[in-house]
């Protein structure tokens, strides 16, 4: 067995053993608590730049099925404490090797993920290297960073999902990085979708006259999508809009509000979120770094609030047909608490529809 290292950019070093792809790759270290799901994990658009490492200790023992993926693989490289050589699973097409080699995505596994996990607790998020030989220097991980994640991840085409069964409403979704299960969602709800790429005007989605739009999650720094932010406050008001996860935090920066990076985010399917209105605490799932400041968004009201740290974890606009959350309600592999919030968008579409005759 080979030896490998995962290299941080604060000079500390974890010795493991290397799987997956031959090649040193380096990325944001994060971490995600989730104790199933890692098909939805490694194909998550939002963990575009990113090195993931799973706290759970075994990881791939009901192997890979791609009927199964969100999307397609965008981390940068995989940490696991030990992983499954031989899945079982009357569903399972292949092993977690080999998808990380069909992907030229480097894993390392055999280290401490415990200790990793608490350093990255402790001193936050950063920068990391798989490697097979340690650098000489740490100046070229510590340059790294996660830049234009939306344009990589986002269709370049328009791409048309009809509703099963009867089509009863149009919905344009902004394709920042979308889940599947977000479609999938909306589908199954009488619901066309047409994804738009991130690039989408306004007044384009305007002149399609969807009876509402959907913000999808995504990767990276929201406040690096200037002209997301302009297109979706042109949408303010005009038409029913539910944003998720980096769509949640996008709306808020459209209103005129502001986001912070946070220490380690939250990644995992079994984060606490409190609902302001009825007390009610629900458990999500989530993959974020980002977060959006309540009290800094005009017009914008506290709708829930993570149990854990107080952060907001979701936004409502009264009078401007917009509401969004932070955490994932169309979860897979994850708890489904919060699906309701799919048909409050339904309802609202709705009623605007009703509102227009």
């Amino acid at each position: 067995m080979k030896k490998r290292y995962l290299a941080l950019a604060d000079g500390t070093v974890f010795e493991g053993l290397a799987f997956g792809a031959d090649r040193a790759s380096i990325g944001e270290l994060v971490f995600t608590t989730g104790m199933g799901g890692y098909i939805a994990t490694l194909t998550d658009p939002s963990y575009e730049g990113q090195i993931v490492m799973q706290t759970f200790p075994l990881i791939g023992n009901y192997g890979i099925i791609e009927s199964d993926f969100e999307g397609e693989c965008r981390v940068k490289g995989y940490v696991v404490r030990e992983w499954c050589d031989a899945p079982s699973n009357f569903r399972s097409q292949y092993d977690l090797d080999t998808f990380l080699k069909n992907r030229n995505v480097p894993g390392i596994w055999g280290l401490d993920t415990r200790a990793v996990t608490k350093h990255i607790r402790e001193r936050g998020v950063m920068n990391a290297m798989i490697t097979d030989e340690l650098p000489a220097d740490l100046e070229e991980i510590r340059a790294y960073a996660v830049r234009g994640a939306v344009e990589a991840t986002t269709v370049k085409h328009p791409e048309r999902h009809p509703a099963q069964g009867e089509a009863r409403y149009q919905v344009a979704l902004m394709d920042y990085g979308a889940k599947h299960h977000i479609i999938y969602e909306l589908n199954r709800r009488g619901c066309d979708v047409t994804v738009l790429p991130a690039t989408t005007t306004a007044e384009a989605v305007l002149a399609m006259k969807p009876d509402g739009v959907m913000l999808s999650n995504g990767p990276g720094d929201p406040a690096e999508n200037a002209a997301c932010i302009e297109a979706i406050g042109k949408l303010m008001g005009k038409l029913p809009i539910f944003g998720i996860c980096l769509g949640h935090q996008l709306l808020a920066l459209a209103a005129g509000g502001r986001t912070v990076k946070l220490k380690y985010g939250h990644r995992g399917v079994n984060q606490p979120v409190r609902e302001e209105a009825t007390g009610h605490t629900y458990i999500t799932s989530q993959n974020h770094g980002y977060a959006a400041v309540a009290d800094s968004v005009p017009g914008g009201r506290q709708s829930f609030v993570n149990a854990n740290d107080g952060t907001c974890e979701g936004l409502d606009y009264p009078g401007l047909k917009a509401f969004s959350v932070q955490f994932h309600p169309e979860a897979c592999s994850g708890p489904r608490d919060t699906m309701f919030l799919f048909d409050r968008f339904v309802s609202m579409m709705e009623e605007d529809r009703h509102a227009a005759e």
